[in-house]
């Protein structure tokens, strides 16, 4: 089977690179691009099928739409919406944040 692609929302552009300068100025250049890296390899695993994920709408936003769904990865998660073609990363919201309050942000299905 072959692996989809997957794209970053702008969203998701915005927050990978707020993500990459707050871990960079705390642990600097290296530790920056390790995490990045782990970011963007759950992005391959999840348009290769090879990732763990589950439906936001079934664990802690029942409002979501109904297409929206997640992986951890570090300590963030993967908000994405896949298709037949490709995987649609929406956002990376850190665990510490109110993950079914931003996730209800993103409309609804």
């Amino acid at each position: 089977m072959k692996a989809k692609s997957f794209r970053l929302s702008g969203r998701a552009k915005a927050s990978y690179r707020k993500i990459g300068l707050w871990t960079r100025e705390r642990f600097g250049s290296a530790q920056a691009e390790i995490y990045l890296t782990l970011l963007l390899d759950q992005c391959r695993k999840l348009a290769a099928g090879q990732a763990h994920h589950r439906s936001c709408r079934d664990v802690f936003a029942p409002d979501a739409r109904e297409d929206l769904r997640f992986a951890r990865a570090g300590e963030h998660y993967v908000i994405f919406v896949e298709s037949t073609r490709e995987v649609l990363v929406v956002d990376f919201i850190h665990s510490r944040l109110d993950l079914p309050g931003k996730v209800a942000g993103m409309g609804k299905g």
